[in-house]
């Protein structure tokens, strides 16, 4: 859900893979005939990290989980798309989630800068999901709590990233071609919940050969000179490969795949720079996990229950699923690798070109007033919103706290007669209209200080050509992911469907009907209640044969979501204290220097810099957004914190003289609180092949 700090530079070597660098992926070669109506095409990236201390990470909602570092710098990429008359925008940001409070203030920006030109019919928000990105960009209650308020610097970050990255994108029109290709990625994905999946009807099961989804869709853009542009890709894989004792600011495995294939076609460029833009998209990933060693308790060594995801001794707690690595770093590298080496497989055999029109249709719909026909002559209606008591149990990826556990459908009268005491109990309306949840918070029916949950909801789909892109509102299932492409598929002739995750706003959870009943942690998760993907494939149908009719125009636009004041949102988080340097030093002092020489084994705020000797001068190799490096900040006792800087120096590394830079602020407890620049930079030392030879 600023860094202060004193100059502590130690480097790491740690042992890494040595693998062959792959050739770099072909481009198609020029279109002897291009199209006589290219598309106009845009793509653009820009840091939108914000400060990494003290805030709280948004994703396990784990309040003591607060930013201590940096892992890896976030991205906000931008994909333009113009046929000549119409346009649409796509952006994959490195976050958890896009908030309605985030999405509602990147157009206000948008607006103030251009007009009508991008609005909130054709542009779609996704964030991928890192759940190792900071929290604070949220306007209702739930959200607020568990990230510590609505966080200005945390937000402004973000909105001036995903703003940028457009900005830039808009600059870099210019005439191109945009080709489609998809594949399977084995080995890279696990359903966490397989009992749920199970209670699907069998029919259907049987009709796909995995209970999650292996697909990997990329769209490539290239100029007309066959040139490449940039690749947006979407796969379903939940990007929890950095666990929940992970106190660095990361990516996670959608990310690296970004930063794997952009450093291969930007040579020369630091990572986040080069004009190659390459975005790895969140799908429906809600059952989708990359730990795919699977659960296992961890004092036994045994399988876990299988129904609740607990162990005899230990419960829940004690049932973590693994990713593939030894730690979740080499973990984190593994899956992002996998999917940046599939899609430059996918990229360099694509031939299916996209032609045709763009298109945007939205929405806003009140989700907790949806009614939906069940057959001829019953129909079943969505609810106010509510929390199951599964959703406090957690998942196999990250488990939560006290007993409660998943598969519950009875709750507990000891947690329910704390919440009546608290908060008040769920109305019995609220109660029968979510059987057979047992209501842990009924948000729905909560509304101070504001809201706990969104009522109004954003639907979205934009096409290219034959490529639809399905904008869902939050975490949608394997199987509510299939059943929604093939309801929008079939009003689209030989199109190709892809579900675009955690879009425009975030709702939690989206089983379907039958896993909705298992009620696991997703179950539990889904707040409006065991229609909720009825009223989705219903709304979503709507969009998809309005745009297939060409009667978009036609669509009710829906009652607008409401824009709270700021005087109206809390913020717990405190302001930092004054720094203080540690006896007998200043700030930017090194604390413990380099070794004098390094040898290479198999085995910014920073930069790592190697000395050119017929320069006399200092090159940049690595910064903070580079995956060598690791920026850790140490909170200390009484302002005294400190920061320190590793990096695991690769095999590539070429021998020669480096340094190590670090660069910070520190607050002066006098002139008016003053914010001050420090550079800490380490003793020149060396990198080697050999320790005898130098």
């Amino acid at each position: 859900m600023t860094i202060v700090s004193v100059g502590l530079i130690t480097v790491l070597i740690l042992k890494l893979d040595s693998e062959k660098q792959e050739a770099t992926p072909e481009e198609p070669s020029p279109s002897v005939n291009p199209p006589e109506s290219p598309y106009l095409i845009g793509v653009g990236r820009a840091d939108c990290t914000g400060p990494v201390a003290d805030l709280p990470m948004m994703g396990y909602a784990n309040t003591d989980q607060t930013a201590r570092g940096i892992h890896t710098r976030l991205f906000s990429r931008a994909f333009i798309v113009d046929d000549g008359s119409k346009r649409v925008v796509f952006i994959t940001a490195d976050i958890g989630m896009v908030s309605q409070r985030l999405r509602l203030e990147v157009l206000q920006e948008l607006k103030a800068k251009y007009g009508d030109l991008y609005r909130q019919d054709n542009v779609v928000m996704s964030g991928t999901h890192t759940h190792a990105g900071v929290g604070g960009y949220f306007q209702y209650t739930l959200f607020m709590i568990t990230s510590k308020g609505y966080i200005k610097p945390s937000i402004q970050a973000i909105v001036s990233g995903i703003v940028k990255s457009i900005d830039i994108a808009h600059r870099n029109l210019r005439p191109g071609r945009i080709f489609i290709n998809k594949g399977q990625l084995a080995d890279s994905n696990l359903n966490r919940s397989p009992h749920s999946y199970m209670n699907n009807p069998e029919e259907e099961r049987n009709r796909y050969e995995f209970n999650t989804d292996k697909q990997i869709v990329i769209m490539k853009f290239t100029d007309l000179d066959g040139d490449g542009m940039g690749l947006l890709s979407w796969f379903a894989v939940h990007p929890v490969s950095m666990n929940n004792t992970n106190r660095m600011v990361s990516s996670d495995n959608l990310g690296y795949a970004s930063y794997a294939f952009e450093q291969e076609k930007n040579i020369g460029f630091l990572p986040g720079e080069g004009p190659f833009v390459a975005g790895f998209s969140s799908s429906n990933l809600g059952d989708s996990s990359p730990n795919i060693r699977g659960p296992v308790c961890v004092n036994t060594g045994e399988k876990c229950d299988y129904l609740n995801s607990s162990c005899p001794i230990g419960g829940k707690k004690a049932c973590i699923a693994f990713g593939p690595g030894e730690d979740m770093f080499e973990s984190t590298r593994i899956i992002g690798e996998n999917m940046s080496k599939k899609a430059k497989e996918l990229y360099s055999s694509a031939k299916q070109e996209l032609h045709g029109p763009v298109y945007a249709a939205h929405q806003w719909v009140n989700m907790t007033d949806e009614t939906v026909p069940l057959n001829s002559t019953h129909t079943g209606r969505t609810c106010k919103p509510a929390l199951g008591h599964s959703f406090a149990a957690g998942t196999t990826d990250g488990g939560g706290e006290f007993n409660f556990i998943q598969g519950d459908t009875d709750g507990d009268p000891f947690w329910d007669g704390i919440r009546d005491a608290l908060l008040g109990p769920p109305s019995n309306e609220t109660k029968a209209c979510h059987q057979p949840k047992p209501i842990l918070f009924s948000t729905g029916e909560m509304d101070s200080p504001l809201p706990w949950h969104p009522a109004i909801v954003d639907v979205q789909i934009i096409t290219i050509g034959s490529l639809a892109i399905v904008a869902v509102p939050g975490e949608f299932t394997t199987m509510s992911g299939r059943r929604i492409r093939e309801a929008v598929k079939d009003s689209f002739a030989n199109a190709e469907v892809v579900v675009a995750g955690l879009c425009n706003i975030y709702t939690h959870y989206i089983t379907t009907y039958e896993e909705y009943q298992i009620q696991r942690y997703e179950g539990g998760s889904t707040i409006y209640g065991p229609h909720t993907l009825s009223a989705y494939i219903q709304r979503y149908r709507g969009l998809a044969r309005a745009i297939a009719h060409e009667t978009i125009g036609e669509l009710p636009k829906g009652p607008e979501p409401p824009f709270f004041d700021e005087d109206k949102l809390f913020n717990q988080v405190k302001d930092p204290i004054a720094d203080v340097a540690q006896a007998n030093t200043t700030f930017g002092d090194v604390l413990q220097q380099v070794n004098s020489i390094y040898k290479v084994v198999d085995k910014t705020f920073v930069t790592v810099e190697r000395f050119h000797n017929d320069t006399n001068s200092w090159e940049i190799v690595h910064t903070d957004a580079s995956w060598e490096t690791r920026f850790h900040w140490i909170k200390g006792l009484a302002g005294r914190s400190q920061s320190k800087v590793e990096w695991h120096i690769p095999l590539t590394a070429q021998t020669g003289t480096y340094r190590i830079q670090h660069f910070g602020h520190y607050k002066q407890s006098t002139n008016n609180n003053t914010i001050t620049p420090y550079v800490g930079t380490s003793d020149a030392f060396k990198v080697t092949k050999s320790f005898y030879y130098y």
